[in-house]
């Protein structure tokens, strides 16, 4: 590329950056805003500031209805879901790419095939399960199903991640005394956070928006989730904008704060395989 055209491509570059920022930025701002708003507001103004600042709608939710408690619910749902699902995919993905034996392959291919196979075609086996197991109608029933959810991407996403880690460094550490539990927790575990990290966001986010389990598996209002709950709010005649508005804005800040805390280490873990492959 010429000296002449750089300026030019480093111009559209930044235009498409800024412009991208505020496609994310916009829609945000607009949703916190209206959650400030009465509903005869949102309708006169919708896409404009607030008038005034009116908390009426997060009084409602935390004093007047349970939405505390349901936050409380997804946040523990989705915390143990995630870090069971993660560990137990970072220890099938290091047993299946470092260890050769007759069905590897085959159970790699098992866990891949969880992401072609829409787990929403075994709802009616998954709630006579559940109901066997005395489960229906508990928060354990959908941390069940989101670890189930979760195992397959990570494993997907694990398995090329610590397949290119050297195996010199597992066999000198075998050398050294070390056992295979010290190996995985003090060589594996420390080279794949970024894998981790990227694991986690991505099952983080589809787990926290469910919306399908909760209402086929959740019966009793005070084990709803926020995405159950919000869809509550929802109703045949009327519906609190400032309501609906106010769960959004406050069911992304989890999502905000988890990606900026990970965010370098999701980078480092969607690069990786481009950079050492």
């Amino acid at each position: 590329m010429s000296k002449s055209k750089k300026p030019i491509a480093r111009i559209a570059l930044y235009a498409l950056m800024i412009t991208y920022a505020l496609s994310i930025l916009v829609p945000l701002v607009i949703m916190i805003s209206t959650s400030f708003k009465t509903n005869a507001e949102i309708f006169n103004n919708p896409f404009g500031l607030p008038e005034s600042l009116n908390f009426d709608a997060y009084t409602t939710l935390f004093v007047i209805s349970n939405y505390g408690r349901y936050f409380m619910n997804s946040i523990g749902v989705t915390i143990i879901s995630l870090t069971v699902a993660v560990t137990v995919s970072a220890l099938a993905s290091y047993a299946i790419s470092k260890y050769q034996f007759k069905y590897s392959r085959a159970l790699y291919v098992f866990f891949v095939v969880g992401l072609i196979v829409p787990i929403k075609l075994g709802t009616i086996d998954i709630m006579i399960t559940m109901l066997n197991l005395k489960l229906f109608d508990t928060l354990w029933a959908l941390i069940i199903v989101y670890i189930a959810m979760a195992i397959p991407l990570s494993v997907f996403i694990l398995y090329d991640y610590i397949k290119m880690i050297p195996d010199e460094l597992s066999s000198a550490a075998r050398i050294d005394g070390c056992s295979e539990q010290g190996i995985f927790a003090r060589i594996i575990v420390p080279l794949v956070k970024p894998g981790l990290a990227a694991a986690g966001i991505i099952s983080f986010i589809p787990n926290w928006n469910e919306f399908w389990f909760p209402l086929v598996l959740i019966k009793s209002r005070d084990q709803f989730t926020i995405p159950l709950a919000t869809g509550q709010l929802f109703g045949q005649f009327d519906t609190k904008l400032n309501l609906v508005f106010a769960v959004l804005s406050l069911a992304s800040i989890p999502v905000i704060i988890i990606y900026l805390l990970l965010s370098n280490y999701f980078v480092k873990g969607l690069s990786a395989g481009a950079v050492k492959g």
